[in-house]
């Protein structure tokens, strides 16, 4: 395991020789808001390293340098909570990207497949999972954990492998690369306090409910970040929901909710979640937020987005595409009612060549489902 400094700067330079580069981290974050970084596993064909983040003195300078040379392509599974350590930690994302789970949905693996079912399914190795629980920031590790942790990128080597080339055979190259501009754009790691509140489930719909929904949540996102405490230990979700039904403008109202308890109306976190409600309050009209009005189904409509489903599994096994990577329920509904208005991904892109115009015909009669012998298949007149 690497502890030094230099050492990590001599392997990063022996990794930067190769085309790709294997990577994972194991982390802790049960307690913080940011994830501890407890251990980093990288891989090329020819070198496997662990690296140490926690021993004493050591400099991750030469990580994060190789995480942004572009000649080297950065292999994950399931890259984002990855990604977002090392935005955080160095200011960067890694470029070129190639996720191994996204291509997997990609090459018919169906949806979110772990890495140990890949593994399996192009190795056929089992993972031995026993020491996935492990408390990463103990030292020292067992061999065995040392061992599991490896294993994460050493198998993803061959993996990748397998997964590239099934791409460029099917000349889903591209696919992919438009999946994976948006893990390497800042602004899906760089989210900004004020947006915290559409991460909420949306149980409030006033407008002044959401306005004071939208104020508390950013206090609290930053209060956490300072602080770097989980979000529910500065305050639970139920509590924001019930300031912004209330909306309590001093310490004896914000005291009569049953969510905040007893005393902590009169701290100094009582007193800013006041300041922000009675901010929020003071926000004209105009600029309150909005929820978009869900559209309602026309009669008849539900019946189409049953044969939309229908058309979407047939493209998904005709095609080896997780269903996922295409669309959902909320985005059939979409174009069962807006048809080619909809703003769903299922119209662009190599999404709409698979699936979308396919769809837009099924709803304007231009295509149709059929039996032929026991099986459905999809119809196209003009192709007739």
């Amino acid at each position: 395991m690497i502890v030094t400094t230099q050492d990590l700067e001599a392997a990063c330079k022996t990794l930067a020789k190769s085309e790709f580069i294997t990577i994972d981290t194991e982390f802790l974050r049960e307690t913080t808001f940011w994830p501890e970084l407890c251990l980093v596993q990288m891989a090329s064909p020819d070198l496997e390293v662990i690296v140490d983040p926690l021993a004493e003195g050591i400099d991750l300078a030469p990580l994060f340098e190789l995480m942004a040379n572009t000649a080297v392509t950065k292999v994950f599974h399931a890259a984002r909570q990855d990604i977002e350590i090392i935005f955080h930690l160095g200011n960067l994302i890694p470029q070129p990207i190639f996720d191994t789970q996204v291509a997997a949905m990609v090459c018919g693996f169906g949806d979110s497949v772990s890495y140990d079912q890949l593994v399996q399914k192009i190795k056929n190795i089992h993972i031995d999972k026993s020491s996935r629980f492990t408390d990463w920031s103990r030292r020292p590790l067992t061999e065995k954990q040392l061992d599991y942790a490896l294993a994460d990128v050493t198998h993803l080597r061959d993996v990748y492998l397998k997964l590239k080339s099934e791409l460029e055979r099917e000349g889903r190259a591209t696919w992919l690369a438009e999946e994976m501009a948006v893990l390497e754009s800042r602004s899906t790691y760089d989210l900004h306090p004020d947006d915290a509140w559409q991460r909420l489930k949306m149980r409030l719909k006033k407008p002044q409910e959401l306005m004071v929904m939208k104020n508390v949540a950013a206090w609290r996102e930053r209060e956490a970040r300072s602080r770097n405490v989980p979000r529910s230990r500065v305050l639970k979700d139920d509590a924001i929901f019930e300031i912004a039904q209330q909306q309590p403008k001093d310490s004896e109202a914000l005291g009569r909710l049953r969510t905040i308890p007893k005393g902590w109306e009169r701290s100094s976190a009582g007193s800013a979640i006041t300041d922000a409600v009675n901010a929020a309050l003071a926000i004209p009209k105009a600029d309150w937020p909005q929820l978009q009005r869900q559209n309602h189904m026309p009669e008849g409509s539900a019946s189409a987005v049953e044969l939309l489903k229908v058309l979407l599994r047939l493209t998904c096994e005709k095609n080896g595409v997780a269903a996922k990577m295409i669309a959902n329920t909320d985005d059939l509904e979409k174009i069962a009612v807006d048809g080619e208005n909809a703003d769903v991904q299922a119209l662009h892109g190599w999404r709409r060549e698979l699936f979308g115009d396919a769809a837009l015909k099924l709803i304007n009669g231009g295509m149709a489902l059929r039996f032929v012998g026991k099986k459905i298949e999809a119809f196209d007149f003009a192709a007739e």
